[in-house]
Formats: C-alpha cells, sequence, structure tokens
C-alpha cells in the first residue's frame, strides 16, 4: 500500500497523520508503523480500502445531550474545596487519610457554607503491590480502593503498635500501610465480622465483582510467588480469566476472593456514609469524584475484559512546554471498536459506579471523550498520534447517567484542547475546568469577566503547586532538575514566573480587590493576595469556584511532579493539619468567610 493510500485509510478511521513543534521548530509526521499499529488493532486491514463508518469528524451534539445541572446553580453560583483524601491527618486515622475523615471534612466543609469537597480518584489499585500508588493509574475504575477503609469503624478491628508510626509519617508509606492495614481488615473477616449484606452485595456485583476480587486473590499469590502483581507477568494459563487454571485456583482461593469482595462491600458503605455526611450537612452538591482517564494495561479492568485494550498502544501526551518529549502515561488504550460492539455498557457501568455517591464527577483529561493521544509499547510519545473515539454516543451515555444520578459533570480540559472541543461542552452541560495561573493571553491575566459561565474556576490542580509554591517558581525548578525541559527553556520560564507575579498583581488591583504597594519580586507570597485571588475566582461568571484545602492548611509540598515516577515522592505528602482543627484554623476560617460572602448560596425562606 503507497502512503498516500495508509494516509487515506487513516484518516477514515480517526487518526492524526502530523503534528506542528509546540517550539516553533520544523512539524513532524506520524511513522507509518504507528498508524498501522493502530489500524491493525482496531481490526482494519492496512491494505484494504477504507470500509465500515467513518471516525466523527464534527464535535456537533444533538440539542437534548446536556447534562444534569441543578437548577439553583444558575441564579445563586456555589464553591466548594477539592483536597487529596490519602493526605488528610487525623488524630484516629492509620497513616492516611479514610472515608471516615472525609465525613468530618464534609460535615466541616458544609457547616462553613461549602457546596461540595472534592477529593482524588479513589479507584482500586494493585493491592498486592502498593508501590504502585498513583490514584490515576488503576487497576479498575469501577472499584475503590480499600486502603480509604476507616478499619476503627469495622467491627473486630485491633489497631496493631506499628500504627503508631504510621500515625506520626511525614510521608504516606504505601507498603506498610497495605501491609498492616489490609493485614488488620483480613483478621477481622477471618473472625466473621461484618458479613451481614455480604451475599446480596457480591449478587448485586455480579460477574464484574467476581473477576475483580479473584484477580486481587491471584495477584497476591503471584506476587508470594515471585511474579508481578499486573497479570501481564503471570504464568500464560492464567491470562485468561475463564481458561481452566484460573477454575482450578478461583476454586483453592475461593476464601481469599470473598474477602476481596467484603472489602469492596466495607469500603462501599463508609464512602456512601461520607457522601450522606455531605448533604446531611447542607452541600447542595456533596461528595466531588475524580475519574481517572484510563486504567493500567495489567490490572483487574483489562484481565476480565470489562476494559477491551488495543494492543501494543499506550496513552500520554504530545510534546508541549511542560514537557518538551512529551508524557507516556502508560495507561492501556480502549477499543473504540469494542465499546460500540458492547453497546457502550461497559462506560456506562463504569461511569455509574463513580455517580453512585458522586453529586459531581470530574471527568480527567476529558477531551478522551474525542480523541486520545496513542503511543506503541516501547516508543516515545514522539512517534504517537491521536485516535478519535465514538464522541456522540460517549457524551449521550454521560449525559443520560447525570440525569439519572443528578450529578453534576466536570469536563478537565486543560493541555491540547481540540478546536471546538469547550464550546461543545458547554452546550452539553460539561462545566470547563479554569485554572487561574493558566487563564492568561498575551496582555496578562484574563479578567473575571472573561471567565465562562459554564465553568469551575480554581487556583491549581494537584499537577501544579499550590500558590505559595507557584509565586516562588518551584514548579519551575522542579522541572529543570528532573530534566524534563532544557536550561534554556527553564530560563526562559523563571524569567517569565517574574512577569506572571506582575501580571497577577495587575489583575488584582484592577479587580479592586488589593490595595496599597505589593512588590512583585520578593521571595515570599504577598500578604493578600491568596484571599485576593479567591475573591476574584468568586466573582468570575462561572457556576462554580473551587478552593483547595492545600493552599489553607498545607501541605505545600506538590502533590505530584508530572513526568516523574520515583525522582520525587508523587502522592505521598500528607498534610500538618488535624482534619479535626480544619474548622477552626484560622486561614479556613478566613476563606470560608469570604467565598460565603462572595457566593452566599440561594435564598431560603
Amino acid at each position: 500500500m503507497s502512503q498516500r493510500e495508509l494516509h487515506r485509510l487513516a484518516r477514515h478511521h480517526g487518526l492524526t497523520l502530523s503534528y506542528d513543534d509546540p517550539f516553533g521548530g520544523a512539524g513532524r509526521a506520524v511513522p507509518e508503523t504507528t498508524l498501522r499499529l493502530i489500524l491493525d488493532g482496531l481490526g482494519v486491514d492496512p491494505d484494504a480500502p477504507p470500509g465500515g463508518p467513518a471516525a466523527p469528524c464534527e464535535m456537533d451534539l444533538p440539542e437534548d445531550v446536556r447534562c444534569w445541572l441543578p437548577p439553583t446553580l444558575e441564579t445563586a453560583p456555589g464553591w466548594g474545596v477539592f483536597c487529596q483524601l490519602y493526605e488528610l491527618r487525623s488524630a484516629r486515622n492509620w497513616g492516611i487519610g479514610d472515608f471516615a475523615d472525609l465525613a468530618v471534612l464534609a460535615r466541616t466543609c458544609g457547616a462553613a457554607g461549602a457546596d461540595f469537597l472534592g477529593i482524588n480518584p479513589v479507584h482500586a489499585l494493585f493491592l498486592s503491590d502498593p508501590h504502585r500508588r498513583s490514584p490515576f493509574f488503576p487497576s479498575n475504575r469501577r472499584f475503590l480502593n480499600p486502603l480509604y477503609i476507616a478499619p476503627d469503624r469495622v467491627d473486630g478491628v485491633t489497631e496493631p503498635a506499628e500504627v503508631a508510626a504510621l500515625r506520626e509519617a511525614e510521608l504516606l508509606d504505601y507498603p506498610a500501610l497495605a501491609r498492616v492495614k489490609i493485614g488488620a481488615l483480613r483478621a477481622a473477616f477471618d473472625a466473621g465480622a461484618e458479613r451481614e449484606g455480604l451475599a446480596a452485595f457480591a449478587e448485586a456485583g455480579g460477574g464484574p465483582l467476581r473477576l475483580h476480587a479473584l484477580f486481587e486473590a491471584i495477584s497476591a499469590r503471584m506476587v508470594a510467588e515471585g511474579h508481578g502483581a499486573g497479570w501481564h507477568a503471570w504464568p500464560q494459563a492464567l491470562q485468561d480469566p475463564q481458561g481452566a487454571e484460573v477454575a482450578l485456583l478461583s476454586e483453592e482461593l475461593a476464601d481469599d476472593a470473598l474477602f476481596h469482595v467484603w472489602l469492596q462491600m466495607i469500603a462501599r458503605r463508609q464512602l456512601s456514609e461520607a457522601s450522606a455526611t455531605a448533604h446531611a450537612a447542607g452541600m447542595r452538591i456533596g461528595l466531588y469524584l475524580d475519574l481517572a482517564v484510563g486504567e493500567a494495561p495489567d490490572g483487574s479492568s483489562t484481565w476480565s475484559g470489562a476494559a477491551a485494550a488495543l494492543p501494543g498502544l499506550g496513552v500520554g501526551a504530545p510534546p508541549d512546554m511542560f514537557a518538551a518529549e512529551g508524557q507516556d502515561w502508560g495507561l492501556s488504550a480502549p477499543s473504540p471498536t469494542a465499546l460500540q460492539a458492547a453497546g457502550f455498557e461497559p462506560f456506562r457501568e463504569m461511569i455509574a459506579a463513580q455517580m453512585q455517591d458522586a453529586g459531581a464527577l470530574r471527568i480527567d483529561h476529558a477531551m478522551a471523550l474525542w480523541q486520545l493521544f496513542l503511543i506503541p509499547w516501547g516508543a516515545g510519545p514522539a512517534e504517537g498520534t491521536h485516535l478519535r473515539y465514538p464522541f456522540a454516543d460517549l457524551v449521550r451515555t454521560l449525559a443520560d447517567l447525570s440525569h439519572e444520578h443528578q450529578a453534576l459533570v466536570i469536563g478537565e480540559d486543560l493541555g491540547f484542547v481540540p478546536p471546538g472541543f469547550r464550546r461543545t461542552m458547554s452546550g452539553a452541560n460539561v462545566l470547563s475546568y479554569r485554572i487561574l495561573v493558566f487563564e492568561q493571553d498575551e496582555t496578562g491575566f484574563k479578567p473575571a469577566s472573561a471567565y465562562p459561565r459554564t465553568a469551575l474556576a480554581c487556583l491549581s490542580t494537584h499537577d501544579l503547586p499550590v500558590l505559595s509554591a507557584w509565586w516562588r517558581g518551584e514548579d519551575v525548578e522542579r522541572r529543570r532538575t528532573f530534566g524534563l525541559v532544557d536550561a534554556a527553556q527553564s530560563a526562559s520560564d523563571a524569567a517569565n514566573r517574574r512577569e506572571e507575579r506582575a501580571a497577577l498583581i495587575a489583575c488584582l488591583r484592577s479587580a479592586g480587590l488589593l490595595d496599597g504597594p505589593v512588590d512583585p519580586d520578593t521571595d515570599e507570597l504577598p500578604p493578600g493576595i491568596l484571599d485576593a485571588a479567591h475573591r476574584f475566582l468568586a466573582r468570575t461568571p462561572c457556576l462554580l469556584a473551587g478552593v483547595r484545602l492545600a493552599d489553607l492548611v498545607g501541605p505545600e509540598a506538590p502533590t505530584n511532579v508530572p513526568g516523574t515516577l520515583d525522582e520525587y515522592p508523587n502522592w505521598q505528602p500528607r498534610s500538618p493539619t488535624l482534619v479535626e482543627t480544619i474548622a477552626d484554623h484560622p486561614a479556613f476560617v478566613a476563606t470560608a468567610s469570604l467565598m460565603r460572602a462572595e457566593r452566599p448560596g440561594p435564598e431560603t425562606e
């Protein structure tokens, strides 16, 4: 097949063929080997002429495809608080924030006038390999991470002596946490604790829950025998969940698998209790959960067949100003043809699992509804390309579930955003995700009036520093330290940060939120800037405004440095503040007061 014919076939199936250089150099063509690999994964014969329906080339959606929005937001925009659940510190947790801490914080935030409490993804990870700690690299998005169970809320659990050290640590020790917490829960399970309702829960979970639990049981056995926790490292006979060897092993591991079903029951019960607490505290929205963009290629979801993946391909991001070489997230690449063949039922079930206890759902990298950047295994991001997905069908499914569960939807639309995407999402009532430090143009920071109504506005996200660290340029220095950008780019970024500080001061002053002189060259964030920035966000037209808890009570250390693995302790920093004391913390009290004044909520009779 000639290059022209290959390109014609690739375009028909929604593949991008070339990219501009974000740094102004020569563009690049996508390698033919990449195009052929993706076409083969889609079941397309690269040597045949285009056939079948073409991938979507327009983003327009039918008028009836609209997600649910709380009616009172139209006249009374809301606000809320974000945090990383694991970083919460309390006098009673075992060294990792848990669902009981979530309930305490929900009660605090609701009493302070907040409409929502947002947290990181709480999907199931790999219990047998707790080093794999990123909440955005789950084994299965349909199920929960048992490390968030509050063990002292489970009958029969005894607190081991090791908990004292875990409780005082500054960084989470995931292997120790998994060993101690899961061990104590297993002892309670073996003693017959909390078995009521287990059979009904297992029956309701059906095949997906049974296979996830079996995966966890086999994973533990494989790690004990020197294999990996993920199924790619297992003996070939165990890689097929329908195979004879798995059937035999499932009988041997029946009690272990039932323990993992029990863990899911306890986790779901405690998350539901936290959700009920949020609503009882007066929140209009309640818990705001986070959906990771994909799943690990060797996790429970791909092993069980719940997520049919394109072979030999992973998900990432093309080169940009923040990562000159691009990013390879290592996530499996879902097959759009398999999704369509299954009537989108796996997607529907996965979204429904999130909305079961969520008043709002944030979709990480929402552009995945339209396209994903796929990278061949073993290659670099420069050899990847975008593949389009069945956009209208996915958004319609999302909208239907949004109304069914009365959960609003926020689409994280940062990074490479295709033209027209934000307009279309706004039309579907999917809120945009607007970060203050990114809302700039050639004249400086955009005024509050330039923010869209259908959006959530906040200072930063888990991939960005808190405002005080942003002011100091710590993110710029870290990108240089970890080799994510070269020295020239780093120097340019550092010089630009000084200009950004001055521009932020000018923006806040223009909005009437700063009085008196403010020095943009001071090393530390000047007094008043944080409050002014929160007032600025509250005065945008956005339906929602968010406050990052770490900006108020810590930790100041970055949650995550994108592009790094173990070079930095990603997902490990803990808050220095006990969750029981947050209600009286001066920064929390002051910020909640100003947000409540700016966004008082609906009038009550």
